[in-house]
């Protein structure tokens, strides 16, 4: 009976505890208003069940729809601090990835809890993000099963039985076309779905150069879908200076993925890799 008087008195103790990646303890009693930032935790927050709390993002949440109808914060790299604090949030949640610092610094002088996670882009990153979301947000049983469908999903994938090479280009348009390396959420897509980045001496994006296309000989050629949209589709890729030589130009394996799904390292990696995967089987 004691208990119970004390609950009453303290009311319910909410479980929204966490040690963020810059070993900051944040604290998030029951958020009512949460603003986003980076793609990956938009979709992590929508995907267990609390978008309906979300009242801001950064550029780069683009998943699910209604995401892209919120506020917006400017892009997760230089966000906007007089915009996060006009719309009274009780809690931020970013990466490491998010900044300027200053305006990290200005958020939590404001007295706003701002959870930064880890951004690691890799399966096991994706699922301690949601873990921690899930965390902050009260709902434990929703990442757990969230982070269990994703592990069943990936288990359940079949491999190619030789790892074709896959060449990653990032593309805005004709006058931003980048080659993905190693140490980049392209390389770590394409080596969770069973393929082998054909690039793999330099860390990073490097410029598109004709010549190291053609002797990197990819058997596929991936982009993301606004990537692949941005030059004009699969005809006008596989036209390329430099792609038209190799084997995936020349037998147009061109393959287009969802931006976030590929890239994003949230909730869908274990299908973009699976897309990924039977595309590089084809």
């Amino acid at each position: 009976m004691a208990l119970l008087t004390l609950l009453a008195v303290i009311g319910p103790v909410f479980a929204g505890t966490i040690t963020d990646s810059t070993g900051a303890v944040i604290e998030a009693n029951d958020p009512k208003r949460i603003v986003t930032v980076a793609g990956n935790v938009s979709e992590t927050v929508f995907a267990l069940g609390a978008g309906d709390r979300v009242v801001a993002v950064d550029a780069s949440s683009v998943f699910p729809p209604a995401a892209q109808q919120l506020p917006k914060v400017g892009y997760y790299r230089n966000i906007n601090a007089e915009g996060i604090l006009s719309m009274s949030p009780d809690l931020v949640i970013a990466t490491d990835s998010a900044g300027p610092p200053p305006v990290i610094a200005q958020i939590r002088g404001a007295g706003i809890p701002i959870a930064i996670l880890d951004s690691a882009q890799s399966f096991e990153g994706a699922q301690n993000r949601v873990t921690q979301i899930a965390a902050l947000l009260d709902k434990t049983a929703e990442g757990k099963a969230l982070t269990a469908s994703m592990a069943d999903e990936l288990s359940a994938m079949k491999k190619p039985a030789t790892p074709p090479k896959v060449l990653f280009i990032y593309a805005r348009g004709a006058g931003t076309q980048n080659v993905a390396g190693t140490d980049t959420a392209a390389n770590a897509m394409i080596e969770l779905a069973g393929g082998v980045n054909a690039v793999s001496e330099y860390t990073g994006y490097k410029p598109m150069n004709a010549e190291a296309i053609i002797t990197a000989s990819p058997d596929y050629i991936l982009f993301t879908a606004r990537g692949l949209e941005s030059i004009g589709g699969v005809e006008a890729a596989a036209a390329l200076n430099g792609i038209a030589q190799t084997p995936a130009g020349m037998n147009k394996k061109i393959i287009a993925i969802d931006d976030l799904m590929l890239l994003g390292f949230g909730p869908r990696t274990s299908q973009g890799a699976i897309e990924l995967s039977k595309a590089i089987q084809e």
